[in-house]
């Protein structure tokens, strides 16, 4: 049975400044007894207003319609130390059954969302939560802002393998928007278990994903089964592409013209950033005039890697023996550590969840290097 959406009211606050501003009238879904959300994240913006956000456990992506504010948003100074604690408190529940899954930045008005899951486990409830420039913390009530969903019809067993694990829980392991399209990353029950799925919006049909295959040069073979982690759709060599991360860490680009349903498509990993890494969130931007990716880990730290040219590297097609790197290059920015997610916030500036020295979460704007 899935967990009913909290009751919550629409203005659950914890503030920096000790400032509140009203949220606005939610508006309600198009769909009629609309499902609730078994779970939620990731999250993506797409259309001026629209926040997709995903539903592993339903599988399924759900569209919704951001309530309008008039909160300012955050700025180039923000700063919002032990935001994971805020955010408990908020909600009225203790810090250690709070868990921030996924950041979005509302690119229109610059105001943050969290996907959140308040409890542990089975019992874990997903909350929707916008936080101003000002501090202020809102819980939204995400059934009645969803405007849309798309059923996946290809999405794995949610039956416990032999470690008693579900494969259901990365259905959705990333979402983006794109040309119109929302780009699914995660896994489905086809051989080719890793698949990217293309949804047109406004939501129509959602059709089976496109297989993934790539050369994983830090285990020496091809791998199928292992989901992207984290992507961006950038122009390659005057294409549209995928740039994929995946566990351990290569770097892949996969043509968007090749994921039509059901196809099987072999990625060209480009770069292998270091074993026993998981890549956790990627955003791109520009600095004096030359383009960017910065990816954030779980193990190796941010990373600024070089976005011109790709099409000019070589597939990796050998081993790399011994945890090593190779291919495109990268600088490991030092000054930014503990990083678990980041979002962009304008031409100039990102949004970071980072742990601090002291142990705090905090949610901080960054200059981007």
């Amino acid at each position: 049975m899935r967990t009913p959406w909290l009751a919550l009211a629409c203005t659950a606050l914890c503030s920096a400044a000790g400032a509140q501003d009203a949220a606005a009238p939610t508006q309600p879904s198009t769909k009629p007894n609309a499902a609730r959300f078994a779970s939620l994240g990731p999250l993506a913006f797409g259309p001026s207003g629209v926040l997709f956000a995903a539903d592993s456990k339903a599988a399924e992506i759900a569209a919704l319609r951001v309530p309008a504010s008039t909160a300012k948003g955050l700025a180039g100074d923000f700063a919002l130390v032990g935001v994971d604690a805020r955010c408990a408190s908020a909600l009225g529940v203790e810090l250690e059954a709070l868990r921030i899954i996924d950041l979005a930045i509302d690119p229109a008005t610059q105001l943050a969302y969290l996907a959140v899951a308040r409890g542990r486990g089975a019992d874990a409830q997903p909350v929707l939560l916008r936080i101003d420039g000002g501090g202020a913390i809102e819980a939204l009530e995400a059934d009645a802002l969803t405007i849309g969903r798309a059923a996946l019809s290809d999405a794995p067993s949610d039956e416990p393998d032999a470690r008693g694990r579900s494969s259901r829980q990365e259905t959705i392991t990333d979402l983006g928007f794109a040309d119109g399209k929302v780009i699914v990353a995660g896994l489905s029950n086809a051989e080719f278990s890793s698949c990217l799925r293309t949804i047109p919006y406004p939501f129509a049909k959602a059709e089976p994903g496109a297989g993934i295959e790539i050369y994983h040069g830090a285990h020496g073979k091809l791998e199928t089964r292992s989901p992207v982690r984290t992507f961006l759709a950038h122009e390659v060599g005057g294409e549209a592409h995928i740039v994929a991360a995946y566990t351990c860490t290569p770097l892949v680009l996969i043509p968007v013209k090749q994921l039509a349903p059901g196809a099987r498509v072999r990625g060209k990993t480009i770069a292998e950033l270091g074993n026993r890494n998981r890549p956790l969130d990627m955003i791109d931007y520009t600095k004096d005039g030359k383009p960017f990716f910065l990816m954030a880990n779980s193990s190796r730290g941010v990373m600024k890697i070089p976005a011109h040219e790709l099409e000019k590297w070589q597939g990796i097609e050998e081993r790399v023996d011994g945890g090593g790197t190779q291919g495109l290059p990268y600088e490991k920015v030092a000054k930014l550590e503990g990083v678990e997610q980041l979002d962009k916030l304008d031409a100039t500036h990102g949004v970071v969840l980072a742990r601090e020295a002291d142990g705090k979460l905090a949610l901080r704007a960054i200059v981007l290097p």
